[in-house]
């Protein structure tokens, strides 16, 4: 019995590793058909894939970046340094806040003058145009964006503050673009998935059409459909899985192209941050997913056309 079951499974795998053989030398055998194909499919694939990546690239710079928002508050210049004191104090009493930085005014024109250069042209004032500076850390934890958004409008109506400004608001808003634009790539990789399903399901139609006396050849002699429908599934798995392959090439042609200029760019801002590849998942994932939208397109077109073709 255990011999008999070992014949089975042993002559089980060899016929699908026929099949696989026989599909991949008719693609070897038709070089520029099957290349176009694979072409196709590989860009269809590439993509959404190069957009995920550049993506995730802006998403890991922005992390890198202070993400507490930073609240600073300009207070009024005729303020005693009394009031300010306690004005200090109260703010940073309040549950929301984590930490509170005050700079007095004096120290706001030595910062100025420090990082613009502009120190003589400055001496030359009769007074000093800076207020004084009180910086605080809401708690991000704790706070959503409405939170906080409340939170500075509540210290915007202090009778102190002349103005509250949110410094890293743009960082809060590119992340919300970043949200938006991943699901626009996550539509976009379907909508091209679908087109691969096509391009495939398409291609597999045709050669079923080319072998259409042959497969009502095999039926008189009782081929089943499972029989004949191996190589075409194989078909579609070697489309799929060299697509993947042709994509993640294309990518990372792609990525090297555009590697020497978003580095110098990153340097300009004084980071050292270098362009991620990330060739070791996608080298995993494309080939995968090629693989699996091509045995889906495969299994679609030959269920539609195979049981139509019976010989007379």
């Amino acid at each position: 019995m255990k011999k008999r079951f070992s014949f089975y499974i042993g002559s089980y795998l060899l016929r699908h590793l026929q099949s696989m053989l026989f599909s991949l030398g008719r693609l070897w055998r038709q070089p520029f058909s099957t290349f176009l194909t694979i072409g196709v499919i590989g860009i269809a694939l590439a993509l959404p894939a190069g957009l995920f990546v550049l993506l995730q690239n802006i998403n890991n710079l922005s992390n890198q970046w202070d993400d507490a928002s930073q609240i600073s508050l300009f207070l009024k210049q005729d303020l005693h340094e009394n009031q300010i004191k306690q004005l200090n104090i109260y703010i940073s009493s309040w549950p929301q806040v984590t930490e509170t930085n005050y700079q007095t005014a004096e120290q706001s024109l030595d910062e100025f003058r420090e990082l613009s250069g502009l120190g003589h042209l400055l001496d030359t004032l009769p007074d000093n145009p800076l207020p004084p500076v009180i910086t605080l850390y809401p708690q991000n934890e704790n706070l959503s964006a409405d939170d906080i958004r409340a939170l500075l409008e509540k210290l915007a109506a202090l009778p102190e503050v002349v103005q509250a400004q949110l410094d890293m608001e743009w960082l809060q808003r590119l992340r919300s673009i970043n949200k938006v634009l991943a699901r626009g790539v996550s539509l976009l990789a379907l909508l091209l998935s679908l087109s691969v399903v096509l391009v495939i399901g398409n291609t597999i139609r045709l050669a079923i059409l080319n072998c259409q006396s042959e497969i009502k050849i095999m039926k008189l002699v009782g081929a089943t459909n499972r029989f004949i429908r191996r190589p075409f599934l194989y078909t579609g798995f070697w489309y799929g899985l060299l697509g993947g392959f042709f994509a993640w090439c294309t990518l990372l042609f792609a990525m090297s192209m555009l590697a020497s200029p978003i580095n110098a760019l990153t340097i300009q801002y004084a980071s050292d941050y270098q362009l991620r590849w990330f060739a070791g998942a996608l080298l995993l994932y494309l080939p995968l997913t090629g693989l699996f939208i091509g045995v889906l397109g495969a299994w679609i077109a030959v269920g539609r056309h195979l049981n139509s073709i019976e010989p007379n």
